[in-house]
């Protein structure tokens, strides 16, 4: 194995040394009072982009998943959502735009399958973006590093089935935003790295990429057999990435609402401390969860979900309520939560908002707790 960067030999010991104390956690006045204000959704009616989307040119690619919504420098009153759609054989990235956040037009191919043989063959999931701030309620504004806007991406060798093992990891860069290619032949992450914990050991799913006094912090979600769990990895340069030793950061908990998934982890500056909505399996459902850390390393998560699978009243999120992505609007003052929905009309992007919108007939009936 290659010697490790100074900073990150630096948290191996921070590792040894503080996470008997730091590992206590934080206290559920603490947690309570952090997560409330992420409470009180209020639901949109229908998806805002379909189970079955019709994309031009990709019309046997249904079941959207994966939501991410970003902007591109420059343009303040549009926005851009990548998600994924299966084709039976793997997933492809799309991008929608929209000037609302709730009407998403123009939808286009943004990646597709990986050469034949390769690790990303099996389709690749765009979304952990380089953004310019962290921020909670900054804009979610794409940076250009080196010329190019970087993304982290989730992907699968093979396809001929939904999420074949093992999967990988990779990064690309785009030019303007919209169309992404490799950056790297590689994977970033794989089930054969000599750093793969056990609790990774099968498969390795989707990353969220964190910027952070000049260094890099992937955060993702990984399978040990049926259990997937929250770890995360360190870098200087997008390129080469070492896992964290004291990996999971966000375990599964014994009886809880994420006692088989913790998973799909989405990393935000918070005031004094960093927050992140992730999803968890348990209890009969996906549910939207919370956790926090004032270090971004050592995690602690709220028990009780900021959003319950079945909470949607017409059945929209009825099976599964999970992988969100988050965005403030500053004019309305308005939190929008895009998540994907799965019930009885399908695999969708549903959306929760912090605040009732216009066309949401009778708030308090859109209330969900």
């Amino acid at each position: 194995m290659k010697s490790k960067p100074g900073w990150i030999a630096a948290w191996w010991v921070l590792a040894g040394a503080s996470i008997a104390v730091v590992g206590q956690g934080i206290d559920r006045e603490t947690l309570d009072a952090w997560s409330a204000p992420f409470r009180g959704w209020h639901y949109w009616p229908d998806h805002v982009i379909p189970a079955q989307p019709k994309i031009p040119g990709y019309e046997s690619f249904h079941s959207t998943d994966v939501p991410c919504v970003y902007q591109l420098p420059g343009q303040t009153n549009r926005w851009f959502m990548s998600y994924i759609a299966f084709n039976g054989e793997g997933y492809n990235s799309f991008v929608a735009t929209s000037t609302n956040l709730v009407d998403w037009t123009d939808h286009r191919l943004a990646m597709g399958f990986g050469p034949a043989g390769e690790f990303d063959h099996g389709g690749r999931v765009i979304g952990a973006y380089l953004y310019e701030s962290y921020e909670l309620k900054a804009p979610r504004v794409l940076k250009r590093r080196d010329g190019r806007f970087w993304t982290l991406y989730g992907c699968y060798p093979r396809q001929g089935g939904y999420e074949l093992r093992p999967g990988y990891e990779g990064v690309a860069v785009s030019d303007e935003g919209l169309a992404w290619r490799r950056a790297k032949g590689a994977p970033i992450l794989s089930v054969y790295d000599p750093d793969c914990g056990e609790w990774e050991k099968d498969c390795i799913y989707q990353p969220w990429l964190v910027e952070h006094r000049g260094r890099f912090f992937n955060f993702y979600n990984a399978a040990n057999g049926g259990t997937e769990q929250t770890g995360l990895a360190f870098s200087t340069d997008l390129l080469t990435w070492m896992r964290y030793p004291a990996n999971p950061v966000i375990p599964v908990r014994v009886g809880g609402f994420d006692e088989q998934f913790a998973s799909d982890p989405k990393v935000f500056r918070d005031g004094d401390h960093w927050t992140m909505l992730y999803f968890g399996v348990g209890r009969g459902g996906a549910h939207i969860m919370i956790a926090f850390s004032r270090d971004l390393v050592h995690w602690t998560a709220h028990p009780e979900p900021l959003y319950r699978a079945g909470g949607h009243p017409g059945g929209l999120d009825q099976q599964y309520a999970h992988k969100i992505s988050l965005v403030y609007e500053p004019v309305s003052e308005v939190f929008y939560l895009h998540y994907c929905a799965v019930g009885v009309k399908g695999r969708g992007i549903g959306l929760l908002t912090s605040r009732p919108l216009p066309r949401q007939a009778g708030a308090a009936e859109n209330a969900v707790p």
